[in-house]
């Protein structure tokens, strides 16, 4: 199983595809085999790179807090040991603020971003809603924590749609009997970095194609702040889906992937 050593930890990754590569940083509580519905379209156009964020997965879960500028060090160590020089990125959630880094410290390294339900910085229910994150993994069951993430992530067409509801119970069953729970200390680490990301006065400095992508439904990271992210970056686009949520990438895949993938493909 790959792992390199960089930053201080042993962060594990995957590889799929070949051509030009294309580093994928998921967010908070998920490992990087959350990419992989979106891996079965992109591997075919990209050597796609998934790595299990500082916390989560099999990377080391050193005691926090984390910060977004610390893990976005960690892909650029990961870079460095590939020997690539420059990468495109797409970040989801917490991804999207590490990507932000990323570009922010080691420009050189990052051809271009796709920055997928970002913030350049929290307000306080934000805040709160990490704070409360938090709260919840240290008294829920797995399943009763996923149960909560998926309410706060999902909109209401997938609750209301049968075969996709079936697929969140079932998705609630596997976080039951996962091989590699996240511990309250990676999960707080990671809440640590998301509550203090302020990238806001550095956005200007990215001189890269981005696409900012959302869903207008989304109560985790609401409209608000994609449109503050995309305002921020010279030149950035922005697309965001109607009625749906914080996963809309999981809610209308077959458009996502194809969407994602040709404008990586432009740019």
């Amino acid at each position: 199983m790959p792992f390199t050593k960089t930053n201080g930890i042993n962060l594990y990754y995957e590889e799929r595809g070949s051509g030009e590569p294309l580093l994928l940083i998921m967010g908070i509580t998920a490992p990087g085999t959350v990419w992989n519905v979106h891996l079965a379209d992109w591997k075919h156009h990209f050597r796609c790179i998934a790595g299990d964020n500082r916390g989560v997965g099999q990377t080391d879960k050193p005691s926090g807090p984390y910060t977004t500028e610390q893990m976005a060090d960690d892909y650029a160590g990961l870079l460095d040991s590939l020997g690539l020089d420059q990468v495109r990125v797409v970040g989801c959630s917490m991804g999207s603020t590490i990507a932000q880094q990323l570009a922010i410290r080691h420009p050189q390294k990052v051809k271009s971003l796709v920055l997928m339900c970002p913030w350049a910085r929290c307000d306080n229910y934000a805040k709160g809603l990490f704070q409360h994150i938090m709260n919840a993994k240290a008294r829920f069951r797995p399943e009763e924590f996923s149960l909560y993430i998926q309410l706060l992530i999902f909109s209401k067409s997938s609750w209301d749609d049968p075969e996709q509801h079936q697929s969140l119970e079932n998705g609630r069953m596997q976080d039951a009997f996962g091989p590699y729970p996240q511990p309250l200390h990676g999960l707080e680490g990671q809440a640590a970095a998301c509550i203090n990301h302020n990238a806001l006065s550095d956005l200007n400095k990215i001189r890269k194609p981005v696409l900012v992508i959302g869903g207008r439904e989304d109560i985790f990271t609401p409209v608000w702040m994609a449109e503050e992210v995309a305002g921020a970056i010279p030149g950035a686009e922005l697309f965001l889906y109607e009625k749906l949520g914080h996963a809309f990438h999981f809610e209308n895949t077959a458009d996502f992937n194809v969407r994602v993938r040709d404008w990586l493909l432009a740019n």
